[in-house]
């Protein structure tokens, strides 16, 4: 066991290759928080306030607006610090820290799209008994049991990330404190860390992966069996929300995870940290809320008579001036 660290703190440096536009990637990043913060945060606002989604399959898309919130926010302050001042300090425990969160986080979300594909199996293949069976108590245990199993599953990877030493080169070469940069500074013999690193990750999301194939091909099997084109239209509209981000999330997620310490590169984690904190938070609220006709029409009658009436007292100040 070891537990004599000298190095108290690290350095994210960033990549070299994307330094010269770090004034850039600032303003883009920051206009990307903005966004994302703001597209999930309305959508989980949109089915607190309004009743009528008070049902499950909104109840997930709200639970899993919170978690792409508090994946950008576990990363993005040392991503914005690292583009302002060309590099970012941070001390062994706020690394682990942050690398625990990120972590956490994400299992969260692998595990509730694998909760609402099964949601979406009910709903196309036993659509009689969904509302029996897919009640509100089980869809909120069924997002407690999530954010279990994600808050519970890095916590064995980061006590032995804790127990390694390091005590050479202290520069993180990522946008964050992540698993795979931070490994390659130990000073010790990291395999079985990494072997951690990767059952954590990888099998967890290759495993929800293949539970959504599954359920699709049953949904796929249902929608073609159905009489009616109509019958099948509706169907697979219910689903295609869901379908695209589970595409999205698991095709790539599931490559950059199968990434071996041996194979490391900073150009591969660059990809994964990008699609983690970027992509996939961002397309959750538009491929969820902005086409959803419930939230929007929600979003219609709540915005436009203020926007109507603040229209109407300019005109009304207006005339009088």
């Amino acid at each position: 066991m070891y537990n004599n660290q000298s190095v108290i703190e690290f350095v994210v440096v960033g990549f070299a290759s994307i330094a010269p536009y770090h004034t850039l990637l600032f303003i883009v990043f920051l206009f990307l928080y903005i966004i994302i913060t703001s597209g999930n945060g309305i959508t989980f606002v949109v089915i607190v306030l309004n009743d009528r989604l008070h049902i499950p399959m909104y109840l997930f898309i709200g639970a899993l607006s919170i978690v792409e919130i508090c994946i950008v926010t576990t990363v993005y302050p040392t991503t914005f610090t690292l583009f302002l001042k060309g590099r970012a300090n941070i001390s062994l425990h706020f690394c682990l820290l942050q690398m625990y969160a990120f972590d956490a986080f994400l299992i969260t979300e692998n595990f509730l799209l694998s909760i609402m594909a099964y949601d979406r199996y009910l709903a196309v293949c036993m659509a009689l008994r969904y509302h029996s069976i897919m009640t509100s108590k089980l869809c909120k245990i069924f997002i407690c049991l999530c954010w279990l199993l994600g808050m519970l599953s890095p916590l064995a990877m980061i006590s032995m990330v804790y127990r390694l030493p390091f005590c050479g080169p202290n520069e993180i070469e990522h946008l964050f404190c992540d698993s795979s940069p931070l490994l390659t500074l130990a000073c010790a013999n990291s395999n079985l860390d990494v072997t951690m690193d990767l059952t954590v990750t990888s099998f967890s999301i290759i495993l929800n992966s293949i539970i959504t194939v599954i359920i699709y091909t049953n949904i796929l099997v249902t929608i073609f069996k159905m009489k009616t084109s109509e019958e099948r239209r509706k169907a697979f509209s219910t689903c295609l929300s869901h379908l695209l981000m589970s595409l999205f999330f698991y095709g790539s997620a599931a490559f950059m995870y199968m990434n071996l310490q041996s194979t490391y590169s900073p150009a591969y984690d660059l990809a994964a940290s990008i699609h983690h904190s970027v992509f996939t938070p961002l397309l959750s609220p538009l491929v969820y809320s902005f086409r959803n006709k419930e939230i929007k029409n929600f979003l219609k009658k709540q915005l436009l008579p203020k926007t109507l009436l603040i229209r109407r007292l300019n005109k009304t100040l207006g005339n009088k001036c």
